[in-house]
């Protein structure tokens, strides 16, 4: 069973089985997806942590499915009804769906018109239907007619022999194939208006009247068409090519048309299709389409999410965040380089109640004391007004002040949360939303890593997937983002450390505590001490945990100690000290290494050689700088400002399935449509753009009444 397990496993991730059996090895050995990936290069061929989930997913997949054959066989056994033919057909099904089909005939169901049949006696009759003999079947019906069982004449025995044949063919896992391959070939997704529906907005109103193929219809679409249906807005059907399928099926399953039963099995046949096959495929395939809509969507959500993660920090930067509001104030907070708050005020520029003057002045105090250079302003609620009042008070000041529009998505979940007042336990909600803000903008990791993915907004129709996937599609997400950019051990927060592959929220907790106790740690072996963080913990979190300065320079970098002999080994085959690490002269001397040569003469595997000769040229390397930086802005744009064929920079702030919004520094944020994102074909524009990206893009079109704004990353002609 083992093997077969493996076998499915591996055509399922694509890889071959001696691959796939090292990785599962692996993580049945208690490993977990970052550390293989980083540290086990040898064994899985250099995977990475997506393609080591695939195979942990499909690996449960097909352990899930081995377990339902053996109980379907059980099953169908104590009934004493399996063959050898279908024992095989059984075990080589690959997928579950093909198992269900297969269990279908045998599956204990509700009373039935078929069942009810049966009992009347009436199976011997609908066995010989399906033998297209050349007796006339009121004749051979005339024998089952029994007034005791309620069976009065020839017509109706003959109507409950095709209730049987009717039922037998639902049944059929072949005939249930073909409607399933015919209906997704030709069939239709239809939508229409319920009468006495309410979408005064007009939401849904591109579906009141729909129909689209089924081999057509994207994803997002389908979450639309779902949210419809949910809200009692919209009456969604699949429309089958009924013809064509009763054809085909009559041409599967007559195999004679001459005979005098033909007629029977006919309209037993269309019976089978009209009352169970097609309700039973049409659930079946909206399913399928709701699953891939939202798979799709957790992805789009999850690659968003990892762009974000990702986004390069501001570092070394003081920054004053700004919370916008109209009726309660703008919220500022002072942000030191460290992230430690220095300062925190309110000022109120905005009506109801303006005090313009007074709230410059505010400012201009706060920009000369600490000598701000960036100002970090949320995009929530009146988010344009204060950026056009904090661009005022730039062009009038003589020092080099920047702005920068922080995606806040999430920052009132946070401010109001345990950790937010734990952290500022004398601060207002709003006073902490505008820290986060600043902090967002010097170390977004650090910070969004302190909320609840899912409330960080950057997907579609979230709320329209199953959670539980989503949720763990984005914990991976933030797993794989903070264990691959690394984590000082000596600054990070006790969310942040949670995260680190290998330690549970308890032991970060213990590790924030000791250090707050006892000081920084000197030296990785010091975390053997914290409270539950074991022998397999440490050797899985502790190459992702760095110490800035330790004693121990390999302590600083992204090294697992269990290779600490080999970087040794390595700096000394290129005349190096452990002093030269990340020098000019190391980089020199250790590119001059042959990494395959270097291997074999030390013993060890090339990929490891390779990890560990790039990481002592570049101890400090962060894989975050390989991102775009944010765009740093000193003016501001009206709606009105803008004209077709404006060329413009601008930062990606969502990606969906049909495009691209763009933040141009205007109210509100444009469109680049899927068609508009480079020439040529695009299958979906993440191909092609990620959340915070800085683009070019020119203005196609502005409709300032809807406020809306079409851009396009097609260079005009001449361009």
């Amino acid at each position: 069973m083992e093997e077969r397990i493996m076998e499915l496993t591996a055509k399922r991730a694509g890889l071959s089985v001696k691959q796939t059996k090292q990785v599962v090895d692996l993580l049945e050995e208690g490993n977990t997806v970052p550390f293989i990936a980083r540290y086990r290069k040898e064994a899985t061929g250099s995977l990475d942590e997506v393609q080591i989930k695939d195979i942990e997913d499909a690996y449960q997949y097909s352990k899930g499915l081995e377990q339902r054959k053996e109980e379907v066989l059980r099953l169908i056994g104590e009934q004493g009804k399996l063959t050898p033919e279908l024992e095989t057909q059984i075990q080589t099904a690959d997928v579950l769906q093909r198992l269900e089909d297969l269990y279908r005939p045998y599956k204990q169901k509700r009373r039935t018109r078929a069942m009810i049949a049966i009992e009347k006696g009436l199976e011997g009759l609908a066995d010989k239907l399906s033998l297209f003999t050349n007796e006339q079947p009121e004749s051979i019906a005339s024998a089952y007619v029994n007034p005791e069982k309620e069976v009065g004449t020839a017509d109706e025995a003959l109507a409950g022999a095709r209730d049987i044949l009717a039922e037998r063919m639902a049944d059929d896992a072949a005939v249930r194939d073909k409607v399933r391959k015919l209906s997704w070939a030709g069939g239709t997704i239809l939508s229409s208006m319920k009468k006495a529906a309410d979408d005064e907005k007009g939401v849904f109103e591109m579906y009141y009247d729909y129909e689209e193929p089924l081999a057509k219809v994207v994803p997002h679409r389908v979450l639309a068409l779902n949210r419809g249906e949910k809200e009692n807005v919209l009456r969604v059907a699949i429309g089958f090519p009924a013809e064509r399928i009763i054809g085909d099926l009559q041409r599967f399953v007559i195999k004679r048309a001459s005979s005098p039963a033909a007629k029977h099995v006919e309209e037993a046949l269309e019976d089978s299709f009209k009352r169970l096959i097609a309700p039973s495929v049409e659930r079946e395939i909206r399913a399928a389409l709701s699953e891939k809509a939202e798979t799709q969507a957790i992805h789009v959500f999850s690659e968003n999410l990892k762009s974000l993660l990702l986004q390069p920090p501001l570092k070394g930067r003081m920054v004053l965040g700004v919370d916008p509001a109209f009726r309660t104030g703008c919220k500022l907070a002072v942000i030191d380089e460290t992230g430690k708050m220095l300062d925190i005020s309110v000022i109120y520029p905005h009506p109801p109640k303006p005090q313009k003057a007074a709230a410059k002045q505010t400012v201009l105090q706060l920009l000369d004391k600490y000598g701000i250079q960036l100002i970090a302003i949320g995009n929530g609620t009146a988010s344009r007004e204060t950026e056009k009042f904090i661009a005022d008070i730039i062009r009038d000041i003589d020092s080099e002040v920047s702005y920068v529009i922080v995606n806040e998505a999430g920052a009132s979940v946070y401010s109001a949360s345990p950790l937010a007042r734990a952290e500022f336990p004398d601060l207002q909600v709003e006073q902490r939303s505008a820290v986060s803000i600043a902090r967002r903008l010097q170390d977004p990791l650090s910070e969004l890593v302190k909320i609840d993915p899912e409330s960080i907004g950057v997907g579609q129709y979230q709320h329209d997937v199953p959670k539980k996937q989503l949720t763990d599609s984005l914990s991976f997400v933030v797993e794989t983002a903070v264990n691959r950019v690394g984590v000082n051990v000596n600054t990070a927060s006790a969310s942040l450390l949670q995260y680190v592959a290998g330690l549970s929220k308890n032991v970060a907790e213990n590790i924030v505590r000791k250090r707050e106790e006892e000081g920084r740690f000197e030296k990785r072996t010091e975390l053997k001490k914290i409270p539950r963080l074991g022998a397999k913990t440490y050797e899985q979190a502790i190459g992702f945990l760095r110490i800035p300065n330790a004693k121990e320079p390999f302590d600083a970098t992204g090294i697992h100690p269990e290779s600490y002999k080999l970087a040794e080994d390595i700096l000394k085959e290129a005349g190096l000290t452990k002093k030269q690490i990340g020098s000019s002269e190391a980089v020199e001397a250790l590119s001059a290494l042959d990494c395959r040569e270097t291997a074999e003469k030390l013993g060890s595997g090339h990929a490891t050689v390779k990890d560990v000769i790039e990481t002592l040229k570049r101890p400090n390397r962060d894989p975050r700088d390989a991102y775009p930086q944010p765009l740093l802005k000193a003016d501001i744009l009206d709606l009105k400002d803008l004209h077709e064929g404006m060329e413009m920079q601008g930062t990606v702030r969502n990606v969906v399935d049909f495009g691209a919004f763009v933040d141009i520094g205007v109210h509100e944020d444009g469109l680049v449509h899927i068609s508009k994102l480079k020439k040529g074909y695009v299958k979906h524009p993440l191909d092609v753009v990620a959340s915070g990206d800085i683009i070019t893009v020119w203005v196609e079109a502005v409709d300032k009444a809807k406020g809306r704004i079409s851009l396009t990353m097609l260079p005009p002609a001449g361009k």
